[in-house]
């Protein structure tokens, strides 16, 4: 690795700390128990919001009715989406005159936003109006990104609390999460977008006259059309709200979607900012500031290595060229690794850097295609997905299954030590276990069974791009990508048809609430219970001793559930690589 990519990718976490801990104390000030009244002016508009919508702010909701308001929200958003989808030809701001969505399209699509993977089946600019994308699936973007800071403000309640019967409000916490928190992050970034050239019209598209015409079907072509639309103000929430979803069919690789350095290096940032602060808003929560810490020096243990590997790789160049004798080092004349499927204004450090960052925190979005990258190196993004979406993790939801983790990890040690474990002050027993279980195993379970099927079926088979041990690995990235409600495409897959829409649809639901329902579980449960002092033999959970515990948990979990299909994949295809 080159010293200036070394230096490119340190400076990038150096950065994103600095931005996090202020945001993090931010938000917790938004988390207040506090009614609206206090909060000024926008607390007069939230608390109209609560008038307007029925809602009483001072409920305060067993886990059971918190999760029932979940599901109902988000099945609301479902068919909206859907809806909206398949009348768009009869809607207005639809410029291109484009039809209906194909139903099982439309279906991929509805869950897929409302899940917050965006996984996307379909290209932005030739399927959707700009109405579609404005009101259905940015809306999305708001309303998936807040449900996860909800679930995960419930479950530090569950720790902060004692011997309540409730969780909280998820409607207080939707609406303070999209007031307090999306919404002004995103009109910043939005106008810094907008300053480097990122599209923000109504227009359909613009005629380019061609350097050199071409003929099409016996006629002279002299002019392209290009696709424009209201880019920047989605761009800036699918990427603040780990969405991923990108305007324009080839996302953030689309030069009117990330035309700049800078505009790749605000969404890039942007992509992690709030995963990262959060780990500062939960230990501010807890009255504890190193609990945040220990759990993103946890994160950070896997990802800042796992990045530096993937540069590593990725500049190292494509093995089966090397044997070929093809010098594959940085010049003047040639930019060196493996710049396959890569963009030449951001090279193999951006590329490589985006793709480590995109898969860690569940955002999904691209800015060069995964399918190019060497085996190894498509292999950590996949890793990442894998390990459940939690080194970072998408908004909220990757702090809560890394909380999942902690519980798993303090448990292990309990088992080790022969005593009740604990953690924050709550003993950790039978119900928590089983819920956190689930948490663990069933996306698992949802990616290895979705591959295997695919694996030995004609449907799952023929919209292959590859033959082999590549092919398998577009098929486990996929499924990696959508039960872990992540949303990047391995690529080399056509995934419009009827048997991925749906099957990747069904791992979405999966990875989504039954994830969210266990966690909502033991929030419950935690609040049930009384808070335990520390004693002599309470495993203190803010040190390097248990950051190390709970890096090896993960590790090793991830380990044994998916080593076995990575090595049909990218690790025999490394090895058949290096043996040419």
């Amino acid at each position: 690795m080159s010293f200036h990519a070394f230096a490119q990718v340190m400076a990038v976490f150096a950065l994103l700390v600095a931005l996090a801990i202020p945001l993090g104390s931010y938000m917790n000030q938004v988390y207040l128990e506090e009614p609206a009244t206090r909060r000024g002016w926008l607390g007069s508009f939230e608390g109209g919001l609560y008038r307007v919508a029925g809602v009483d702010p001072g409920e305060d909701m067993p886990w059971q009715r918190y999760a029932a308001a979940v599901l109902w929200f988000n099945l609301a958003g479902v068919l909206a989406v859907y809806g909206l989808q398949r009348v768009q030809g009869l809607l207005p701001l639809n410029p291109a005159g484009l039809g209906a969505v194909a139903p099982e399209l439309a279906f991929n699509t509805a869950v897929s936003f409302a899940t917050n993977t965006n996984w996307q089946a379909y290209g932005g600019e030739t399927t959707l109006s700009h109405l579609t994308q404005m009101v259905a699936l940015t809306t999305q973007n708001f309303a998936s990104a807040a449900t996860g800071m909800a679930v995960l403000v419930a479950l530090l309640r569950g720790f902060t609390r004692r011997e309540a019967a409730g969780i909280g409000n998820f409607w207080v916490d939707l609406t303070r999460s999209t007031l307090y928190v999306l919404v002004p992050l995103s009109v910043l970034v939005a106008l810094l977008l907008a300053s480097q050239g990122v599209v923000q019209t109504l227009a359909g598209s613009s005629a380019a006259s061609m350097v050199s015409g071409l003929r099409v079907e016996g006629k002279e072509v002299t002019e392209q059309l290009i696709a424009l639309g209201p880019a920047a103000s989605q761009v800036a929430i699918k990427q603040l709200g780990t969405n991923g979803g990108g305007f324009f069919n080839v996302n953030s690789a689309h030069p009117l979607e990330n035309p700049t350095p800078l505009s790749n290096l605000l969404q890039l940032l942007s992509i992690v900012l709030i995963p990262a602060a959060l780990c500062f808003t939960f230990g501010e929560r807890v009255g504890d500031r190193r609990q945040g810490w220990a759990v993103l020096a946890a994160m950070g243990a896997v990802l800042v290595p796992l990045a530096l590997l993937e540069v590593t790789l990725e500049q190292a160049g494509n093995p089966a060229l090397a044997g070929l004798g093809v010098d594959m080092t940085a010049s003047e004349l040639a930019p060196g690794g493996n710049m396959e499927g890569k963009e030449l204004r951001f090279g193999v450090t951006g590329s490589a850097l985006w793709a480590v960052l995109t898969t860690a925190a569940s955002n999904g979005s691209v800015n060069a295609m995964h399918d190019s990258f060497t085996p190894l190196g498509g292999m950590i993004p996949m890793g990442l997905m894998q390990l459940g979406e939690i080194i970072l993790g998408g908004v909220g939801s990757g702090l809560y299954g890394m909380l999942v983790y902690a519980i798993l990890a303090v448990f292990l040690a309990g088992l080790m030590v022969g005593r009740t474990p604990e953690y924050l002050g709550k003993k950790i027993e039978a119900h928590e276990m089983k819920m956190a279980s689930l948490v663990i195993l069933l996306p698992s379970a949802a990616v290895l069974l979705g591959t295997a099927v695919a694996s030995v079926t004609p449907a799952g088979t023929a919209p292959l791009g590859n033959p082999g041990a590549h092919g398998f690995s577009e098929i486990l990235y996929a499924f990696s990508s959508a039960a872990n409600n992540n949303g990047s495409a391995f690529g080399g897959l056509t995934a419009s048809g009827v048997f991925y829409t749906v099957a990747l649809g069904g791992c979405m639901l999966v990875g989504r609430y039954w994830v969210i329902l266990p966690v909502l579980a033991i929030a419950g449960s935690l609040a049930r219970k009384k808070k335990i002092p520390e004693g002599a033999g309470t495993l203190p959970t803010h040190t390097p001793l248990f950051v190390l515990l709970l890096v090896g948990t993960i590790c090793l979990v991830g380990a044994l559930t998916f080593l076995p299909a990575l090595a049909l994949g990218p690790i025999v295809e490394h090895l058949q690589l290096s043996a040419r």
